[in-house]
């Protein structure tokens, strides 16, 4: 194989979830499912807030981004999953790894930051009722938006870059059912060492960054909503924030999860396994929670179907 880009190999092993044959049609359906649903759900929600003028508010704004973030999320690694067990082949190129890399890191990263600007919204929502239009103007909630990704692709840029300058000799199996950068680092045969320094420096920052905000801002809701004399205006300020709260109750869980899981037992598969649970079923289950939830989406999530429906019958 001819070396390029500081390496001597032209391909990894993806060795996904099990290498049981006879459970390969299974996880292939499951996924499938999964990834579907996942699509599907989040699609409806744009396009119901994109279709409703009643929804064209920042919640909705940043709920829509969070929507399609979701999507592409979730389609950097199911795709290429579902191929590879159609196809009895656990190969992706190096090329193909590095890009698979970088696409969920900046999606991975985006979805950490919409929730952040999603806390922040409530927080000025419901501790600053009152300027809470002259603040999170349209300018201000494009600029959010916009600086969540600029920070999420230079992120995703340095870790892909460092890893270009890796060398990679006869060991190409990756644990794992995508190229995730800790597990691409560890099979590494050369110094790694700066490599680690950035990416939990990185992680640290811009992870513990955010979810540092999001407690922050849900601190001062609390104590706002517990200043609301009576019961029902509290449950009315509760529930504005209530869906947002769950989403980030599932995201930050999950995640703190596999990193704890993969330190508690060192098992690339456990983690693996474990990583299924932030990478495909809460990008699935974002859309119910916010459906199910919400009277607003429900009422244009109905008025959307309605009028698809009535325009195919015409």
């Amino acid at each position: 194989m001819e070396p390029g880009n500081g390496t001597q190999i032209s391909e990894f092993l993806l060795l996904g979830l099990s290498q049981a044959l006879e459970l390969q049609p299974l996880i292939f359906g499951l996924f499938l499912s999964m990834y579907l649903i996942t699509v599907l759900g989040n699609l409806l929600i744009v396009l119901a807030v994109s279709s409703d003028s009643h929804l064209h508010t920042p919640m909705y704004f940043f709920l829509s981004n969070l929507s399609l973030v979701d999507i592409c999320f979730t389609s950097t690694t199911i795709p290429k999953m579902l191929w590879n067990i159609q196809t009895q082949s656990k190969v992706i190129t190096y090329q193909g790894c590095i890009t698979q890399m970088y696409f969920y890191i900046l999606f991975a990263m985006l979805d950490n930051m919409i929730l952040t600007v999603m806390a922040y919204d409530r927080f000025v929502a419901i501790c600053h009722p009152l300027h809470y239009m002259v603040i999170m103007n349209p300018r201000l909630c494009g600029l959010l938006v916009l600086l969540s990704w600029i920070m999420s692709v230079l992120n995703s840029l340095l870790n892909s870059l460092m890893v270009l300058g890796l060398r990679f000799c006869s060991d190409v199996k990756i644990p794992h059912f995508f190229c995730e950068l800790s597990q691409v680092v560890h099979i590494a045969c050369s110094d790694t060492f700066l490599n680690n320094i950035i990416m939990y420096f990185s992680a640290g920052l811009l992870g513990g960054g955010p979810f540092a905000g999001i407690l922050y801002s849900y601190s001062k809701i609390l104590s706002s909503i517990c200043a609301i004399p009576s019961a029902q205006g509290k449950y009315k300020a509760f529930s504005t924030c209530a869906s947002h709260l769950s989403v980030v109750s599932l995201f930050y869980g999950t995640s703190l999860g596999v990193y704890l899981s993969f330190t508690a037992t060192q098992n690339a598969l456990s983690s693996a396994t474990a990583s299924v649970m932030y990478t495909v079923v809460t990008p699935m289950l974002n859309p119910f929670i916010y459906s199910l939830r919400n009277n607003d989406i429900k009422r244009a999530l109905q008025r959307f179907l309605g009028r698809r429906k009535s325009e195919t019958t015409v």
